[in-house]
């Protein structure tokens, strides 16, 4: 083995070095049960409500921008508009409707 220069007993430093490792072993599970229960609630309300928004947002635009399209397709007033942006509409509640009825894991 290596011969130690310093003259220091190695058993000493080694029933330290375990007494550290032991400690750092009980703070790191002790932060990582904080920081886990804390996060994974939040993250999971904050994706869920971006679902919501964004089906939403979608529905809502991609019914007006169908709508327009029809309109300046056929060229006869806002009929187009209006009844796409209602369909929109009554999807995006659906699939909200449906997103609020799904099980949580």
């Amino acid at each position: 083995m290596v011969d130690d220069p310093s003259g220091e007993d190695p058993i000493g430093a080694d029933a330290r070095i375990a007494s550290l490792e032991a400690r750092l072993a009980a703070a790191r599970a002790s932060e990582a049960e904080r920081t886990r229960t804390g996060q994974q609630g939040v993250d999971a309300g904050y994706r869920l409500g971006n679902k919501v928004l964004a089906e939403l947002l979608g529905g809502m635009i991609g019914g007006a921008a169908v709508g327009v399209a029809i309109d300046w397709f056929v060229g006869r007033g806002h009929w187009g508009l209006m009844v796409m942006l209602f369909l929109g509409i009554a999807v995006a509640f659906r699939n909200i409707i449906r997103i609020a009825n799904r099980r949580s894991d």
